[in-house]
């Protein structure tokens, strides 16, 4: 609790520190010019302490969001006009308002760039392989991406008609308004190494992994690539845990589950929640191994004389219960295992959806007539009562790499080079394609095959009672969010997805992403993030960017916190950042920021017309009531987003 407070202070302080400099750019100048500095102030509002000295009235007001320096005759005084007054701003040349007001956005980006080149010299920043990867993490199955082809793995190019730099630019087109997008790349056969480009245009519509009323957009690719690393520090695992006697090492990397190579937790996920068996199959003297459905005999189309059937196995494999409530998969067989015929479902939609290709399956081959199955996930069979008796409890095949260069820091240049040339397919296989067989094997070079196992219903892993009430809470926020949609038609649909991710089985694990090193020159950086300002501004002038994305004074000291609980680096890097924006944004020209005074003076300079106070006070006065406005609106959601964290 006391660091948590510790890293808001930090955080507030270094805002206050952002102002400060911006605000000492203006002062040091200011006097240099001759102008009459009446006060300094840090933060805003009724002043908690001030003191005053050589003639200024320095103070800090009890809202330490911003701050100001006074001048005098920034604006009237009595029936003086602001360039009447002695030693006043608006008294002194264009050329000289004109270094006044630049100063303080000149002092913020050169701290920028000073910050951005302190962390290139340092080495850069420790960050996540998902944030800066150009590969695919997941694809909505139901988007037109998927029916393209389009899978976990393959590569993006160019997004939104922009070089793709990673997840950033799948947030930032999520939130924009376009009604198509472009996306360029290549889809990686991973058996072969195969490359295939692709260019579509696609319509956007709303992404269905979002759990907010907050429309984001999306053309199916939902989330990056990432490495899945087992952290024993992470996981405490206990002897109920599907896991705990798995045999996973310390910085394993989860590379392939049941016939798919893994790129996210979302395909993880949908993997381990699929009701399917991995058989081993011999047809002729070919032995391949390939997934199937495994669902309940109560969705077959079955006479009676084959149901009757099914219940000898049933009795002979002394299975509990009935018959309908078991799990079989759809294709008749004879008593020794060989298939006959494949079974028609009760719903012809189930049968569909049931021998669909999976998202990155390498294992997928329909039974055919005479198959004989030899193993079902890995365990032999040598009848089908046998066979009967294995599916009732789902087992998962997982393969890791144990390669200590897989788990290494390198630079985001190389690290998505790494996630294909770390890849020995050729120990891949010589695992796979003996699972099931009398000569299996579960090693071959840094790969190993992990003791199947069963996965379980969330509730039903074991963990602490921190753990169980932190899980309640975030469903009880996520619920709470998504009853807050108010289209009926959505609202329903999350919540029930809601409760079959809840009622979803795990594998009880935590995994981390590989670590890498993201160190751009200080110059690129300035760069980069200059072009987000400007795409995030003129977004919002086209309306294409709500502002309630946008972050005010506590959702920035939030910000700040968060990359001080990150570390030193992170946090100077978003100090930075801001830096860049508070510099930015405070050079347009509209009236009350600074680039509205440079506006003024080069509007004097070019006409030889000085401006009355009046006039000024016109145009001054509305842009003041907006961006009050504009602030009480981010604030709000500022707030909004804060709360949310907790109820």
């Amino acid at each position: 609790m006391f660091e948590h407070l510790f890293y808001i202070l930090l955080a507030i302080l270094g805002l206050g520190f952002l102002v400060f400099i911006h605000e000492l750019g203006h002062f040091w100048i200011a006097r240099r010019e001759g102008m009459n500095v009446e006060a300094f102030s840090i933060g805003f509002g009724r002043p908690i302490y001030s003191w005053i000295k050589n003639g200024v009235r320095w103070q800090i007001g009890w809202l330490p969001f911003g701050g100001f320096v006074k001048i005098a005759g920034m604006q009237r005084e009595g029936s003086l006009e602001p360039h009447e007054i002695n030693n006043g701003f608006y008294s002194k040349r264009p050329i000289q308002r004109i270094r006044v007001a630049l100063m303080g956005p000149l002092v913020n980006i050169i701290f920028a760039l000073a910050a951005f080149a302190l962390l290139w010299i340092g080495g850069g920043r420790n960050k996540n392989f998902s944030e800066f990867t150009h590969r695919i993490g997941w694809v909505d199955p139901k988007s037109a991406l998927y029916e393209q082809g389009v899978r976990p793995g393959d590569v993006i190019q160019s997004y939104d008609g922009r070089p793709f730099d990673g997840i950033k630019d799948l947030l930032i087109a999520s939130i924009m308004k376009d009604d198509v997008n472009r996306i360029e790349g290549y889809k990686i056969d991973y058996l072969s190494g195969q490359h295939t480009n692709f260019d579509y245009t696609l319509k956007t519509y709303e992404n269905p992994s979002s759990k907010s009323k907050d429309k984001l957009m999306t053309i199916g690719v939902l989330t990056p690539a990432q490495y899945l690393i087992f952290d024993r520090q992470s996981n405490l695992m206990e002897s109920g845990a599907p896991m705990y006697s798995s045999g996973i090492e310390q910085n394993d990397r989860l590379l392939w589950v049941d016939g798919e190579m893994i790129f996210s937790l979302n395909q993880l996920k949908s993997v381990i929640n699929e009701s399917t068996a991995f058989l081993t199959v011999r047809r002729g003297d070919q032995v391949f191994q390939t997934k199937v459905p495994r669902i309940h005999i109560d969705d077959l189309k079955m006479t009676p004389v084959q149901q009757a059937e099914l219940d000898d196995w049933q009795h002979e494999a002394e299975i509990k219960g009935r018959l309908q409530d078991l799990y079989f998969i759809p294709y008749l067989l004879s008593p020794k295992g060989q298939v006959e015929m494949r079974l028609d479902f009760i719903v012809a939609e189930d049968q569909e959806k049931a021998f669909e290709r999976c998202q990155r399956c390498s294992h997928f081959n329909p039974l055919q007539e005479d198959d004989q199955i030899l193993a079902v996930d890995g365990q032999s069979v040598s009848s089908s009562y046998d066979l009967l008796q294995n599916l009732q409890e789902r087992h998962v095949l997982l393969i890791v790499q144990r390669d200590p260069a897989a788990v290494q820091k390198v630079s985001t240049k190389d690290a998505d080079q790494d996630f294909e040339s770390l890849l020995n397919l050729q120990d891949l296989n010589a695992i796979v394609s003996t699972i099931g067989t009398s000569h299996s094997i579960s090693q071959a070079g840094h790969l190993a095959l992990l003791t199947p196992v069963v996965p379980k219903p969330m509730m039903e892993v074991p963990v602490s009672q921190e753990i169980q009430r932190l899980r309640d809470k975030q469903f009880a926020a996520i619920k709470k969010e998504i009853e807050s949609i108010s289209d009926v038609q959505k609202r329903q649909e999350q919540l029930k997805e809601l409760e079959r991710s809840r009622r979803g089985v795990i594998l009880g694990l935590i995994f981390k992403d590989r670590t890498v090193i993201y160190n751009p020159s200080p110059i690129q950086q300035f760069v980069e993030i200059l072009e987000d300002t400007w795409r995030t501004l003129g977004g919002l002038f086209s309306g294409s960017v709500n502002p309630k994305y946008l972050s005010g004074p506590i959702g920035i000291v939030q910000v700040i916190h968060q990359s001080w609980e990150e570390g030193s680096k992170e946090a100077l890097f978003w100090m930075a950042v801001i830096s860049l924006n508070l510099g930015v944004i405070n050079l347009l020209p509209i009236p009350v920021l600074d680039g509205g005074h440079i506006f003024f003076s080069l509007y004097e300079a070019i006409t030889k017309k000085r401006l009355s106070g009046k006039t000024m006070e016109r145009l001054i006065i509305p842009f003041v009531a907006i961006l009050i406005s504009f602030f009480i609106f981010i604030t709000f959601h500022d707030v909004l987003r804060l709360f949310s964290k907790f109820f």
